[in-house]
């Protein structure tokens, strides 16, 4: 049967669906104060950004506090977020991304001006669930950044698949009437000369072309150098422990705004990022797996190259009963990768039989209304909206004749695998509708937004979040929502197929020549039900603030264990199944004080109490028990200001069961990674109105990390954290 949700039928029924509600507020007799509505009553967008579970980062934080190369370096300051590799495995655990509240990176939704980045889903995707990737924080320059909002929980459910975790929004810097640029140049030197040393330039240019037609461009150039590549030889438990490899970036991005009239605005931008790594010597497994000296031969090269193009064209309206906002976009992402093993100890290790490139194409139509309302005594801002997706990924990469052949017997087939058929696609459309309401001191949020996935049929999210101001100083605030992911484009292909020889199969099963893991087409999504609660009190010069959640997460997509059948003579064939469920469980806090009218203090504490699956007690992810950042702002005088941070880590407690071997890890290799701290001071001078400069030394008492291999050898210890380090930034402005 046709699905109703064909993309011409959701754009005729969103038409229909709002058309009504339009006229309806244009035409109703509504009293004069509906326009006063639009400056009280903020949309469910809006209101979200006000929940406990939310942050900004704002430009003049991140000029404070500059990032070496990645936005998520500052990112992790906040409350509720890690840094964490893309699985529990420890594998390429130096490619470490954010993690909002212990849900893991493949869970947290990365938008860049509200638009989905989606690199890393051009990135294969590993048997333990990693990727070699970087992530999606690295594709704006740190000096382009207007703010980051960062969503968390229940508010974070409307952006849909991908968001169980949270949502991360890079915003730029908007066209400006009148004509400015920016330089930043950034220069950062560790005192270890084995790690890796960062340099970049970037510019800033807005201004008016005519009348009512605005430009804003910016670009960079920025390079991370590689850690040596014996940087961990001393901690080493594994041949290749690779430290942190470098990164080569390069940026540009434009925008057109057209304020047509006072009531319609037209928005052009196109954008391209290429990354190019600084090979480490990095493997999947830490062990080097193939052959080590050509392995180490690619020392400082470039092993694979990521480029992403965008184009967007936006329409954003400002009418007497609402406004709108209706957007097309366009990703085009290239990922050039050497050749990696798919099979055996190879497997993730580079060898020498030539580069593929993996092509990923997302096309993605929304729009949605905001109407003001009233309801009797009550104001209203209603919200719907709708948009459609179309993905396709052709990955000639993971698809290339390989070493192994399941079909080298008389009859043997793994069922629906199909090698010369590398290009993956998906479609999905979705509805939702939600309504702010204030009804005095309390506002009440209620949402429900509607998925359909061609592959995986329909999923409801449905979300409440209230705020309720219990005195002028006190307020009350918590959601509920219902989130969910949909299996990616590898773990639902039977055309994926990763081989183990032995070593990488369940020691519970007979092993005759190894074991298969296909794609499997009959996936559930991924599903939590997130909630939160907390209170505010705030007195202006100071607030504290207290936020309880919970995750119940179901369905998660894991390599499964079970034995669908046999080939060749007893060659195992496993798929990727759901596993039951897990939990995710903490406390976030934040005190913030006005010291004196120059001087203010930030801390904020996230508390982890539980995050791991509920049947085995493993991690979802390796993360601390508990983290606490703290800062002091000083601005001395109107030209200088000083900046005093630290953090510390508590204890990240290692894995102690392999679920794909079904066994536990050695004992040498249980070990935890202590708690420690890191210190950071910089001091900022403006020498002009449009000349500043900020200086400052990362990890001032010079705690460092090295990392020992991967989980199954090295326990917690997968990661580097680099030393005491010198940076310099300067900034010109006209």
């Amino acid at each position: 049967m046709e699905s109703l949700f064909t993309p011409n039928r959701l754009a005729l029924a969103m038409v229909l669906s709002f058309q009504p509600l339009a006229v309806m507020a244009a035409d109703a007799e509504i009293p004069g104060d509906v326009v006063e509505f639009g400056e009280t009553v903020v949309t469910a967008e809006q209101e979200a950004k006000q929940a406990l579970g939310s942050s900004v980062i704002t430009a003049e934080d991140i000029e404070r506090h500059p990032p070496a190369n990645d936005l998520s370096e500052i990112i992790r300051r906040q409350p509720g977020v890690n840094l964490t590799g893309n699985s529990a495995s420890g594998a390429r655990g130096n490619n470490r991304q954010i993690d909002l509240r212990g849900m893991g990176p493949e869970n947290t939704l990365i938008l860049i001006d509200g638009k989905p980045s989606s690199s890393r889903n051009a990135v294969r995707y590993g048997w333990n669930g990693d990727r070699d990737t970087r992530g999606d924080t690295n594709w704006v320059p740190a000096e382009a950044v207007e703010r980051i909002e960062i969503l968390r929980g229940p508010a974070a459910a409307r952006y849909g698949s991908g968001a169980m975790g949270g949502v991360v929004n890079i915003i730029t810097k908007r066209p400006s009437e009148e004509l400015k640029g920016q330089v930043s140049l950034y220069t950062l030197m560790p005192e270890d000369k084995a790690e890796g040393a960062s340099q970049r330039a970037n510019f800033n240019l807005s201004g008016a072309l005519a009348d009512n037609l605005t430009f804003r461009t910016y670009g960079g150039l920025s390079k991370t150098d590689a850690d040596d590549l014996d940087i961990n030889a001393d901690q080493a438990k594994a041949a290749l422990p690779a430290g942190r490899e470098g990164v080569r970036n390069k940026d540009i991005d434009g925008l057109l705004s057209w304020r047509v009239n006072d009531e319609h605005t037209l928005e052009l931008s196109a954008g391209y990022g290429r990354q190019g790594n600084i090979y480490a010597g990095d493997t999947m497994n830490s062990n080097g797996g193939g052959d080590i000296d050509y392995i180490s031969s690619l020392y400082g090269h470039e092993t694979n190259v990521i480029q992403r193009s965008t184009w967007d064209l936006t329409h954003l309206g400002h009418f007497d009963w609402g406004t709108t906002k209706s957007s097309l976009n366009y990703e085009y992402v290239r990922n050039w990768r050497m050749n990696e093993g798919l099979a055996g100890g190879p497997e993730g290790s580079i060898n020498d039989t030539g580069a593929a490139m993996s092509r990923l194409r997302n096309t993605r139509a929304s729009s949605e209304v905001n109407l003001p309302l009233a309801w009797g005594e009550t104001p209203h801002m209603l919200t719907l909206g709708g948009e459609y997706l179309y993905e396709s990924l052709n990955d000639q990469g993971s698809f290339r004749p390989q070493s192994f052949d399941p079909s080298n017997g008389s009859g043997d087939a793994i069922a629906g695998f199909d090698r010369s058929d590398s290009k993956m696609t998906a479609s999905s459309n979705a509805l939702f509708v939600e309504d702010n309401i204030q009804y005095g001191d309390t506002t009440l949020t209620p949402g429900l937004r509607f998925d359909h996935h061609n592959q995986f049929g329909d999923n409801w999210s449905p979300s409440l979040n209230l705020a309720h101001q219990i005195t002028d100083a006190l307020s009350i605030k918590g959601g509920i929502a219902r989130a969910y992911k949909t299996p990616n484009l590898y773990q639902s292909n039977p055309n994926y197929l990763l081989y183990s020889r032995g070593n990488g199969c369940s020691v519970n099963q007979t092993n005759s020549g190894g074991c298969y893991l296909v794609g499997n087409a009959d996936l559930k999504p991924e599903t939590s039900i997130n909630k939160e609660i907390g209170l505010l009190y705030d007195k202006g010069d100071w607030r504290v603030s207290g936020t309880y959640f919970r995750n119940d997460y179901k369905n998660k997509i894991i390599g499964g264990t079970d034995v669908l059948y046999t080939i060749n003579s007893g060659r195992r064939v496993t798929q990727w199944v759901n596993a039951d469920k897990a939990l995710v469980e903490g406390v976030e806090g934040n005190f913030f004080v006005e010291l004196t009218p120059t001087l203010d203090w930030n801390t904020n504490l996230t508390v982890m109490m539980k995050n791991d699956d509920r049947d085995t007690g493993e991690p979802l992810s390796v993360i601390p028990k508990y983290t606490v950042n703290t800062t002091l702002d000083w601005q001395a005088t109107d030209q200088l200001s000083f900046q005093l941070a630290g953090t510390y880590y508590g204890k990240q407690e290692s894995p102690s069961y392999n679920y794909r071997l079904q066994e536990d890890y050695d004992e040498a290799a249980q070990q935890d990674l202590d708690p420690y701290g890191l210190v950071d001071v910089s001091a900022g001078y403006a020498f002009t109105r449009n000349y500043k400069v900020r200086v400052g030394v990362n990890n001032v008492f010079d705690k460092q990390i090295y990392r020992e291999g991967n989980a199954s050898s090295a326990g917690a210890s997968t990661y580097n954290q680099p030393g005491r380090a010198l940076f310099a930034a300067v900034d010109f402005t006209f």
